[in-house]
């Protein structure tokens, strides 16, 4: 398999890039003990985030995010202000909540891999299954209640920044789930970033009419072209 018997860079960031992404550190070893239950005190945690969160959302989308302050906010989930900002230390954070849970999606989708498969193969068959069920974080999805999301997210200058930080920790995560080091830094950002661009894509073609069934093959053959040029880039890069 390509770019899968090299080593990635440890952490004075020796190794290639393309080892960096064809190797990995493998964080899931077949037979490796289920991560523990997630425990009652933490559950109830999560609810109240999500309660928070869709309240937020709600009145966002009615009157615009600019013109929603967080004291009305607290009043609607019927909490203070200081606990909410315990919850979420930004406004922007109340809107982008969801793709908190996605932060580590890609370090996980590494260490979880199949035995004998690269961090690369992992990615590009994840992001596929994921156009497959329409997956938000793909940008194939035509629901409206998705689409009336992404036009809250992309038409609000603070939350696109803010969005651009949560990618930033996504991108941390994967480094280190490839080794670690320079190489897997830029490997890593070198993923996200035709991840992001793949998936504003898709969203740029349902935002202007078109249903994702229709956008469906053209977005499996832009992620095949494009993690083909990931693969030459990053081999390339090794080779220099």
């Amino acid at each position: 398999m390509v770019m899968s018997g090299e080593k990635a860079g440890g952490g004075n960031g020796s190794g290639s890039v393309a080892g960096a992404v064809g190797e990995g550190a493998r964080g899931q070893e077949s037979g490796q003990a289920a991560p523990p239950r997630v425990s009652l005190r933490e559950r109830k945690k999560q609810l109240t985030y999500r309660a928070i969160s869709d309240a937020a959302i709600a009145m966002f989308l009615e009157r615009g995010f600019d013109k929603v302050s967080v004291a009305e906010v607290a009043a609607a989930a019927d909490i203070s202000k200081p606990t909410l900002f315990r919850y979420f230390p930004a406004k922007e954070d109340l809107a982008l909540h969801r793709f908190a849970d996605h932060e580590d999606e890609a370090a996980r989708v590494v260490g979880g891999r199949e035995p004998g498969e690269s961090p690369l193969d992992a990615l590009r068959r994840h992001f596929l299954a994921g156009l497959d069920r329409r997956d938000p974080v793909t940008g194939l999805c035509d629901a409206p209640q998705v689409l009336a999301f992404h036009r809250l997210l992309y038409g609000t200058p603070s939350l696109v920044a803010r969005l651009y930080a949560y990618q930033g920790r996504s991108e941390a995560a994967l480094a280190r789930a490839l080794g670690g080091g320079v190489t897997a830094r830029l490997a890593a950002g070198q993923v996200v970033a035709v991840l992001r661009i793949l998936a504003e894509e898709n969203w740029r073609r349902i935002d202007a009419g078109e249903s994702a069934d229709a956008v469906y093959a053209g977005a499996v053959q832009a992620a095949e072209e494009a993690f083909v040029q990931l693969r030459r880039g990053l081999e390339a890069e090794g080779r220099g």
